[in-house]
């Protein structure tokens, strides 16, 4: 009888008890951490993550995450690896696997807006040691593509000129770090301006293709589907001849494809510092699906309809404007000065997305403490609501960047960290989908009705198993080619395949020290941490039909 009038009163107000039910319950992880933070993080006040970031800050945070130097540059390698309709096909898929990731995430994280999200919800709704084993994926994968993008940045301003790139990499990782380490809304402000930039120049690029296709450029050459025909749709991957080679063409595509859509799920993250997480996670969410149809199908489309795949500069590794399939095809249609403009644009982008992952890798840090993974003072605060700690011990992986500098040069370096960083977040985006698979099964396990949460993932649970499944496959195709004839490279083999060892070990060794125990369905934490809406300011929508059209849009 005791335990239905709980259960009763957690219906009737499941938002009311938070950390405080958590701090009474022994067999969670995270029960007995001191009451700080842990009754407080996520909700404001002095010493905690301050919900700051409002709708504007939310919807372009959604809107410009994972537009960086993938979708601008590295789309030119999938390119000349696969052919267009490879490519296009490649895009597809990753662009399937992520929506089917998000629409389960979305609604844990409007639900349970907890500070760094992923692994608390793999420690949550699975084993507190997969929580452990995502946090250190996760927050690698993010912590080192800080580097990534900073070493990508270098690359991208030699197109102008030979300044040293150690100079390049210093200014983006001061920038960066002044940014994370002020107040979150300067974060959201930041995301806001860099996020508009990528959104105009990328729209921009989606009508200049458009123009270029159908010979308006000036040398009013109609090219339509012409590069799809000669010299084909399909390449002959390493040779192979057939729809062997060219479905070979198609899966070497698939780890570049999946590393411009990392970063997509970086919205989620944001949710403890979101002012109202019910009315503006969905929503983002929701767009979702409009960014993957027209920044990553159109424009893999577009990309194969202006360039052709035999181009040697798509593979020429240069990592500036030199090698972005764009430039080529604007050069190609004889249109000056474009050039200069778009590689301004990924500039942007690379510093944006080393901005943005320094802040994902801060929070995760923090989640980790707050689960008691981490020391507890990677989960102090300032007066502003920073983790200052943690976004410290985030910032100290970007210097990785002046790797670059050494033997190989920025190109070799950024080509390792992005193998790395992508491997990872995809078993990432495996485990999420995982964590949706058990919350869905509690829900039923404890008589939860989906449709009273604030927000139900469409066409569930077969969107989380194809996630699950999705990410699978293609983590353990990311190094195939060293497997064919003639091809074998041991640092190709190791740079493809250690993010598996690096996911697997921490689990394993949590399990042995820990002795951590799988989560039964119907024990599951369902209630606590949940957000209570009447703590939300009120919000003003839009009056006029200038805003009104801008609310529809984004």
């Amino acid at each position: 009888m005791t335990s239905q009038l709980n259960q009763a009163e957690k219906v009737r107000n499941p938002a009311k008890t938070g950390y405080e039910q958590e701090s009474n319950n022994a067999e969670l992880p995270y029960g007995d951490v001191e009451n700080s933070l842990a009754k407080t993080v996520g909700v404001g006040g002095v010493g905690t993550t301050q919900r700051r970031l409002n709708r504007r800050h939310v919807t372009f945070i959604g809107i410009g995450g994972g537009i960086g130097t993938g979708l601008f540059i590295g789309t030119g390698a999938a390119l000349a690896k696969a052919g267009p309709a490879g490519l296009l096909m490649a895009f597809i898929v990753v662009g399937a696997v992520i929506w089917s990731v998000m629409e389960g995430l979305a609604e844990m994280a409007t639900l349970i807006p907890q500070a760094g999200t992923f692994p608390h919800y793999a420690t949550r709704f699975i084993d507190p040691a997969v929580g452990f084993t995502l946090a250190i994926s996760y927050g690698y994968c993010y912590t080192i593509a800080i580097a990534s993008e900073v070493s990508a940045a270098a690359l991208v301003v030699s197109y102008w000129t030979d300044i040293t790139p150690a100079l390049v990499i210093s200014i983006s990782l001061a920038l960066i770090f002044a940014i994370n380490i002020m107040h979150v809304r300067f974060f959201g402000e930041s995301e806001v301006i860099s996020a508009s930039v990528k959104v105009i120049c990328f729209i921009g690029l989606i009508f200049v293709a458009l123009v270029i296709t159908l010979g308006g450029a000036p040398n009013h050459d109609r090219i339509g589907f012409r590069y799809w025909k000669n010299p084909g749709a399909f390449t002959e991957y390493n040779g192979i001849t057939g729809s062997k080679g060219h479905f070979l063409g198609f899966l070497s595509a698939l780890i570049n494809a999946s590393f411009s859509f990392i970063g997509v799920e970086t919205v989620v993250i944001a949710a403890a510092e979101t002012v109202n997480p019910h009315k503006y996670l969905p929503k983002a969410t929701k767009r979702v699906t409009y960014r993957i149809a027209i920044f990553y199908i159109l424009g893999a489309l577009l990309i194969g309809m202006i360039v052709p795949y035999n181009d040697p500069a798509l593979s020429s590794g240069t990592g500036n404007a030199n090698s972005s399939p764009w430039v080529l095809g604007i050069k190609r249609a004889g249109i000056p000065a474009l050039d200069s403009i778009i590689n301004a644009c990924i500039l942007v982008s690379a510093w944006s997305a080393g901005n943005s992952y320094c802040y994902i890798g801060a929070r995760i840090i923090v989640a980790m403490a707050i689960d008691r993974q981490l020391p507890a003072v990677f989960k102090k605060t300032n007066k502003n609501g920073v983790p200052y700690w943690a976004v410290i011990a985030a910032f100290l992986f970007g210097p990785l960047a002046y790797l670059s500098l050494g033997s190989g040069g920025a190109a070799q370096a950024f080509s390792w960290i992005l193998t790395l960083s992508t491997v990872a977040g995809l078993l990432a985006w495996m485990t999420l989908s995982i964590c949706f698979l058990r919350f869905y099964a509690a829900c039923k396990a404890q008589g939860v009705d989906r449709n009273t949460l604030p927000y139900k993932g469409r066409f569930q649970p077969y969107a989380a198993w194809v996630g699950t499944i999705g990410s699978l496959l293609i983590t353990l195709l990311s190094g195939f080619s060293v497997f064919l004839k003639g091809n074998w490279n041991s640092s190709d083999f190791v740079a493809s395949y250690i993010g598996i060892p690096i996911f697997i070990v921490p689990f394993v060794l949590w399990k042995i020290f820990k002795r951590t125990s799988f989560r039964k369905a119907s024990e599951i934490d369902l209630w606590s941490g949940r957000f209570d809406p009447s703590e939300a300011p009120e919000d003003h929508p839009p009056t006029t039909w200038w805003g009104k059209a801008l609310d529809w849009a984004f």
